[in-house]
């Protein structure tokens, strides 16, 4: 069995073995990942803190504006349902460099609450990157009436 045969399997087994309180989460995790992007874009100081530590100096204001753009656009598309698998490979990305930031920066064995977030959300965005959005998601949605907008 190759690797399409398991992924379609998996998520054949997700599509029907999925309560709804794993669209709760799905939901709750995409509101929290936004709320992280509002504090993200308010706090000026650690911005600018980021800004002056930063190893890439040319590449800060995009990186700056690409971690914004997916916190809030992302979290807005996992609450929805909406493209999530997408919308999760990028969140992935700008919370695997934020778990190697914090250990390489602060050090793992520190006290710091934001890579206790990062560490969980990290976790949860691979679980639905794999299980799938859930019954109560706009991709769902789309899937189940895919048919009949043609009619």
């Amino acid at each position: 069995m190759n690797i399409t045969q398991r992924l379609d399997t998996i998520k054949h087994y997700a599509d029907i073995h999925h309560p709804m309180w794993l669209d709760i989460i799905r939901i709750f995790l995409g509101i929290a990942i936004f709320i992280k992007g509002i504090y993200f874009i308010h706090d000026s100081d650690a911005l600018l803190e980021i800004m002056q530590n930063s190893r890439i100096k040319g590449w800060t204001f995009i990186v700056e504006h690409q971690v914004a753009f997916t916190y809030l656009v992302g979290g807005i598309l996992i609450a929805m349902g909406l493209l999530t698998r997408v919308a999760i490979a990028f969140a992935l990305l700008v919370f695997f460099g934020s778990i190697f930031g914090y250990i390489t920066n602060i050090g793992f064995f520190s006290i710091y609450s934001d890579l206790v977030f990062s560490v969980i959300v990290f976790i949860l965005l691979i679980f639905y990157l794999i299980w799938g959005p859930g019954k109560f998601s706009v991709d769902a949605y789309m899937r189940i009436h895919k048919g009949k907008d043609q009619e």
